[in-house]
C-alpha cells in the first residue's frame, strides 16, 4: 500500500505545472555586472539560443548540473541570444517545454559587436560558448563550442578550485 501511495504522489507531483519562468532582460550594463561579480564562486555563463541546434543539445547538461551544484559555490547563468520580440512566443514556451529552471537572462542588445569583447577578446561571436570565471581568484576560461555533460562536469571541477 505504501508503494502504491508513493507512485500516486510521484505521478501527481510530476504532473504539477512548473512555475512560470522568469526571464531577466539584460543589456550591456547587466552583462557587465555579471562579468564583474566579485563573489568567490565559479560563474558558468552560457551564451545560447533556441534556434541554435548545438545550444539546444547541450542545454540539458547545464540544467542538470545547475541543480547538482546549487548552493555549492557554482553559479549558472544561461544568456539567451534569442530576439527580444520573441520572448513570449518562442523563448518562454521553449523553456517550459524543456523544463528549464536554471537562471536564464535575455540579452536585449542585438549589436553583438558592441559587447562580445567584454565577454572575451578571443570570442568570435559563435554560439554556443561558455565562460567559466571566478574574479576573486582571477581565473577565467572561455570554452568556444558545445560541451558534453562529461566535459562540463570536468570544466567545473577544474575551474572551481
Amino acid at each position: 500500500m505504501k508503494y502504491l501511495l508513493a507512485v500516486i504522489v510521484s505521478l501527481i507531483v510530476g504532473m504539477a505545472p512548473l512555475p512560470a519562468q522568469e526571464i531577466e532582460r539584460i543589456g550591456i550594463p547587466g552583462l557587465e555586472k555579471i562579468l564583474a561579480s566579485p563573489d568567490d564562486q565559479l560563474h558558468v555563463v552560457n551564451f545560447w539560443a533556441t534556434w541554435c541546434p548545438p545550444c539546444v543539445t547541450e542545454l540539458p547538461h547545464f540544467e542538470k548540473l545547475s541543480r547538482e551544484y546549487q548552493g555549492k559555490g557554482v553559479k549558472f547563468i544561461l544568456v539567451s541570444l534569442d530576439f527580444p520580440s520573441q520572448i513570449d512566443s518562442k523563448l518562454i514556451p521553449f523553456l517550459k517545454k524543456n523544463k528549464v529552471t536554471a537562471d536564464v537572462r535575455l540579452m536585449t542588445d542585438l549589436d553583438y559587436n558592441s559587447w562580445i569583447d567584454k565577454v572575451d577578446k578571443n570570442w568570435q561571436g559563435n554560439i554556443p560558448v561558455t565562460l567559466f570565471f571566478n574574479n576573486a581568484r582571477k581565473s577565467r576560461y572561455l570554452h568556444p563550442s558545445e560541451v558534453t555533460e562529461k566535459e562540463l562536469r570536468e570544466l567545473i571541477i577544474k575551474y572551481k578550485q
